[in-house]
């Protein structure tokens, strides 16, 4: 499944965000777009989610005019997590996470064993099954957070649109959602996901796409694009970027402080 934004403009009433961008995410890839904050990474990901029109150009699904699709349609082949979300007073974890078989349902098709057992794999993949009778607003942060992407998984779409999808999360299940979304991409399913974490960011991503006020400054694979010289540009950061001793990846180093004590 192919995703293509030609020549998109989009904003905010009368404040533009992004201009005549192009992007193509290839289909299987694992895409995450990074950036600094306010550059446009998540306005740019509800363009592409279809959540947002562009006031120009266009967004493609598998060729197709994302905005002249069925919203069913468009919600069975793409899964999108919010950077916020707010579930329904009184709506308990399961209960949430099955609201991402909707799609599915229809007045010929009902609630079935397929969709029971989607929710029950999307939240053991989550570590949720142990919440699934506690109220949403009655969880951690983190627990929360770990719930709404049971829910995208429930939908068992071929395309994940992830924004930011660490937020909230210690570094324990950080990884292990990181690992899970790996592990989707493996299995065919395409992944983009606006992450903040670059060293994350080289180490699961196969294609990576650095903005900067509203534009893309560099695209492409981790060893291309996670460099000292994009890393300075696009974040003003000074920072070494060496081999990560685990997976070989790019790991940046920021100099900081370190830079200025004596030697």
């Amino acid at each position: 499944m192919t995703l293509e934004a030609s020549g998109v403009t989009f904003g905010y009433r009368d404040r533009p965000v992004g201009t005549d961008l192009d992007l193509r995410i290839a289909p299987g890839s694992f895409t995450a777009i990074v950036g600094p904050n306010a550059c446009g990474k998540s306005t740019l990901l509800r363009v592409l989610s279809r959540l947002l029109k562009p006031t120009e150009g266009s967004v493609l699904l598998d060729g197709k005019l994302i905005a002249s699709m069925p919203s069913k349609q468009v919600a069975k082949r793409l899964g999108l997590l919010p950077q916020t979300s707010i579930a329904p007073d009184g709506i308990t974890a399961v209960d949430l996470v099955a609201r991402g078989r909707y799609p599915h349902q229809s007045a010929l098709r009902q609630w079935s064993r397929a969709d029971e057992a989607a929710v029950k794999e999307a939240m053991a993949a989550t570590g949720t099954t142990d919440l699934a009778d506690r109220l949403v607003d009655e969880l951690s942060g983190g627990q929360r957070q770990r719930v709404w992407v049971a829910m995208v998984l429930a939908q068992q779409t071929e395309l994940l649109l992830l924004d930011e999808p660490t937020t909230f999360l210690d570094i324990a299940h950080q990884i292990e959602l990181l690992d899970i979304f790996a592990g989707l991409n493996d299995q065919g399913r395409t992944v983009i996901a606006v992450l903040h974490d670059l060293n994350q960011a080289a180490r699961y991503a196969s294609h990576i796409v650095a903005m900067r006020e509203g534009a893309i400054y560099a695209e492409g694979p981790p060893e291309d694009v996670i460099t000292a010289e994009t890393v300075a540009h696009v974040f003003d950061l000074p920072c070494k970027v060496v081999p990560d001793p685990v997976s070989g990846t790019p790991l940046v180093l920021p100099l900081g402080r370190a830079q200025r004590r004596p030697a």
